[in-house]
């Protein structure tokens, strides 16, 4: 089958950071699907391990990226309950096993979810990891009601036209939260906009000012899809006491959890990958909430954040769409569909 990997952490500009691979065609096992790949969608996860040192076995064996994928099930393992062969699927899978960029892939039944009826392949690929990731920042990690409980409360979102950014907005305004997104460029703010964000101010500015503006000196919930470094001592002004902050991206350094102290706020971290990397007991809420995610896309609360789509999947284009992703300016997410037959 066909496939894109990596056999060594290079600059996305060397033609070898990603190569076109041919490799067996895998067999599902217990509750493994295999899946055949339509559509796959880049994230930061695929530029941050392209550029990672090898593993033991990356020496020998190149890896295969991609965590984002919508395809049809073409045949299932032995303890497979929810799915069977012509299901269309999307998931974003599990950083210890091989990535979706491959004609054929392999994944756990209890990340996956059936697609969104009313969605292509290439829109519904857009979705899943920035899906699971603002659902479970705001829903699990910051335990915000989805049944408006905590109505007109604000949520500042640092960060929002990016691909989780542009979820997490909409997930915010089904729980009837007043959503501030941060976006620098008259594209970005305008697609902040689209997604339903109730305000939009520009991070390269002081933010303080801003949010006095607004008549919001001070949020509920602060998601942080940026740089955790570059927004702690201001997070910590303009978090209101017993306010709850999430962050996504690694510190590079330490940071002074004593900024929070005087409010009594709370700090949390989201991993999408946590549960299927520790193969946790309540892993199958990753189908659960996919299956929700459907739901409101084909109700049409959520729209898919698919911005542009590059054709067909091979490495000349996925090497095109890392540097788009790495150059930081990507607004919405950038899918690629199809296999050269």
């Amino acid at each position: 089958m066909k496939a894109v990997g990596r056999s060594l952490p290079l600059p996305i500009t060397d033609p070898d950071s990603l190569q076109d691979l041919e490799l067996p065609k895998p067999v599902p096992q217990e509750r493994d699907l295999l899946v055949q790949v339509k559509a796959v969608s880049v994230n930061p996860v695929d530029t941050k391990i392209r550029r990672s040192q090898l593993t033991d076995q990356e020496e020998s064996t190149p890896r295969v990226l991609g965590w984002d994928v919508a395809g049809v099930v073409k045949s299932v393992g032995a303890q497979v309950s929810l799915f069977q062969s012509g299901d269309e699927v999307y998931y974003s899978g599990s950083l210890i096993r091989s990535g979706g960029n491959c004609e054929y892939h392999l994944v756990d039944e209890r990340l996956v979810a059936k697609k969104p009826a009313s969605l292509t392949m290439e829109q519904a690929a857009a979705l899943p990891l920035t899906a699971v990731t603002a659902y479970e920042a705001l829903f699990d990690r910051m335990g915000i009601s989805q049944q408006g409980e905590s109505a007109e409360k604000s949520i500042l979102i640092i960060g929002g036209a990016g691909g989780v950014g542009s979820l997490a907005i909409q997930l915010a305004k089904i729980a009837k939260l007043h959503v501030i997104a941060t976006a620098s460029r008259p594209e970005s703010q305008a697609w902040c906009r689209k997604m339903g964000a109730d305000d939009v101010i520009d991070h390269t500015q002081s933010m303080p000012p801003q949010l006095q503006k607004l008549h919001r000196p001070m949020v509920e919930y602060i998601f942080n899809t940026s740089h955790i470094d570059h927004y702690w001592k201001i997070m910590g002004e303009i978090i209101m006491p017993q306010g709850r902050i999430c962050g996504i991206v690694e510190s590079s350094g330490s940071v002074d959890l004593n900024v929070l102290k005087s409010k009594s706020a709370t700090f949390v971290w989201e991993f999408m990958f946590t549960r299927s990397m520790y193969q946790t007991e309540d892993m199958i809420e990753q189908h659960h909430l996919l299956t929700r995610i459907a739901e409101w896309v084909d109700s049409q609360q959520i729209q898919s954040t698919l911005a542009k789509t590059l054709s067909p999947i091979n490495s000349a284009n996925l090497r095109q769409a890392h540097a788009t992703l790495e150059s930081g300016r990507m607004v919405g997410k950038l899918v690629l569909a199809g296999w050269d037959s």
